[in-house]
């Protein structure tokens, strides 16, 4: 049970992990409870309810198991998880104003563009889809984002045709856009500094009409995979200070850059590690 994936309710990590023979989803009890009920102690509420549904007859806690997930210090230990199934269960007799609102977001995230374009990342790794002689280029972004959001956007991979602006920020005028990307394509990325240079005017640019950051953030790890052997921990780097120094890297990239190496892992080869990275980029979306 290696592949785990790490949701978001509300700046709450929901842990996971994939049971291959089983095909299915287990979820961390803990993460939900500390989710639905804010709790300072999840562990001991969980106990407290746990031996409540025992002595009820309440025949839910049988069908717990004891799986390894990776934890804030980085190591494995054997936590409380539920199926896919179960877990609709196990909320329902959590006493929480949340809990209609928990289920309606547990139900369906998997339903969403972004639930179905998640699933699409975290196969990305294995496609093999970009050569090697195309990493960093406008091409291999494009193949990106045609495999993530392929069947879910009609201008998957297309170069958008229209100005667009997020906030108070205007990005790359249409018109500009595919000389603008021909610049970028040619700039070196031999050394860190230039590769997040390259990254802060990909960001710029702005290329596809939804779904840029996901895609470039992918893209950037592998042109550092290349020329560092290196890749970001993403999950090293707070949302709001990397939502942060992205609008600051427009003007001064200082910031990003800092983020950017403090985040640096060799661990390219780590599926975990990719698969954090897919969770908190999405997670950076989130509104």
């Amino acid at each position: 049970m290696s592949k785990q994936s790490i949701r978001f309710y509300h700046d709450h990590e929901v842990r996971a992990v994939w049971d291959e023979e089983r095909s299915k989803w287990w979820f961390s009890v803990l993460d939900i409870v500390e989710a639905i009920t804010e709790s300072v102690n999840p562990r001991k509420y969980w106990s407290v309810l746990k031996n409540r549904l025992k002595k009820s007859g309440n025949e839910l806690t049988t069908r717990c198991s004891q799986l390894k997930l990776t934890a804030a210090d980085g190591k494995k230990y054997a936590t409380d998880c539920f199926s896919q199934d179960d877990i609709m269960e196990v909320v329902k007799v959590i006493p929480s104003k949340k809990t209609t609102e928990f289920l309606e977001w547990f139900t369906y995230s998997d339903n969403t563009i972004d639930g179905r374009s998640k699933k699409k990342a975290y196969t990305f790794i294995e496609s093999n889809l970009v050569a090697d002689k195309d990493v960093g280029t406008v091409k291999a972004l494009q193949q990106i984002h045609a495999y993530i959001f392929g069947g879910l956007y009609d201008f998957a991979g297309k170069i958008r045709t229209k100005t667009i602006s997020k906030g108070n920020t205007l990005f790359c005028l249409a018109e500009y856009l595919p000389q603008n990307l021909k610049t970028i394509e040619q700039m070196p990325e031999t050394t860190f500094d230039e590769i997040v240079d390259k990254y802060v005017e990909m960001n710029v640019a702005h290329p596809f009409m939804e779904g840029n950051g996901r895609s470039t953030r992918i893209w950037l790890d592998l042109i550092f995979k290349k020329r560092l052997g290196m890749c970001v921990d993403w999950s090293k780097i707070d949302k709001n200070e990397y939502l942060g120094a992205m609008v600051e890297s427009q003007m001064d990239s200082s910031k990003i850059r800092m983020l950017l190496k403090q985040a640096l892992t060799d661990r390219i080869d780590d599926r975990e590690i990719f698969m954090k990275g897919i969770d908190y980029s999405y997670y950076y979306e989130q509104e």
